[in-house]
């Protein structure tokens, strides 16, 4: 079964969410018309939370239906694009979207996929996709190390985190997204990306993420204290560089 906690798990995070969280690259999208995907395909975006991801095949001319299970979630996309007629938004889950039988093109998964039961989701996707359509899961990967920021942030995550570690080993490697995909599988790519943050934007970015304590917690002053030192001790002109690798697995799954 899917964790149903993970469906609440960013409700009083949204603000951050919204406003610090990165997007993804343009190259993404070209790479899947590069595999037949078209601009008219219809795309259910899973786990949509934002519309972080809903708004790039949107912006590539795409119409999309975001399925979200948060509440609060769902609204902040739905005031974000609904003013988009290519968009709407829709309660459901990655195991049961609510949406028809071949109804869409494209199924796309971003970060959240980790959070999915993959076997379930796997079935739904193939149930409410078209004869043509694919699946296609991505997310950024921060980088762990590079620069003495990186760096830093990572131990940071390891100190005072919640329960960062458990959080961070649920995402897939190449393999394991091979196999999910199996025999349908298409390829994979990684495009580089990332944010250039003050130090306002990195701690927003840092309680975008669910294992950041809240306030209240003994872990969060001190993380905070901790993250001003490290900002401070490898910001450039007033920011630093957050770097992502924006992974993107593609395919139709077996049955």
């Amino acid at each position: 079964m899917a964790d149903l906690r993970s469906t609440e798990r960013f409700s009083d995070r949204v603000e951050d969410y919204v406003r610090y969280r990165p997007d993804y690259p343009r190259a993404l999208v070209d790479w899947l018309h590069g595999l037949g995907v078209k601009p008219d395909w219809a795309v259910a975006d899973i786990g949509a939370g934002t519309g972080i991801s809903s708004k790039l095949f949107l912006d590539a001319g795409h119409r999309v239906t975001a399925v979200e299970p948060n509440q609060a979630m769902r609204e902040a996309a739905s005031h974000w694009l609904g003013a988009e007629g290519r968009f709407h938004a829709v309660d459901g889950t990655a195991e049961v979207t609510g949406l028809a039988d071949g109804s869409v093109d494209l199924v796309t998964a971003a970060q959240a996929f980790h959070w999915f039961d993959q076997a379930a989701m796997r079935a739904e996707a193939r149930r409410i996709l078209s004869a043509r359509g694919l699946v296609a899961v991505f997310w950024n990967t921060r980088r762990l190390v590079g620069t003495p920021f990186l760096e830093g942030y990572e131990r940071l995550l390891h100190d005072y985190g919640v329960d960062y570690v458990s959080v961070a080993e649920r995402y897939a490697d190449d393999d394991a997204m091979a196999r999910w995909f199996g025999h349908g599988y298409r390829g994979m790519a990684s495009f580089p990306h990332g944010q250039k943050l003050d130090y306002d934007a990195l701690l927003g970015r840092l309680m975008s993420s669910s294992y950041a304590p809240k306030p209240g917690h003994t872990n969060h002053e001190p993380m905070l204290k901790a993250l001003r030192s490290l900002f401070e001790a490898t910001q450039d002109d007033g920011t630093i560089d957050f770097d992502y690798d924006t992974r993107v697995f593609a395919g139709r799954p077996d049955a």
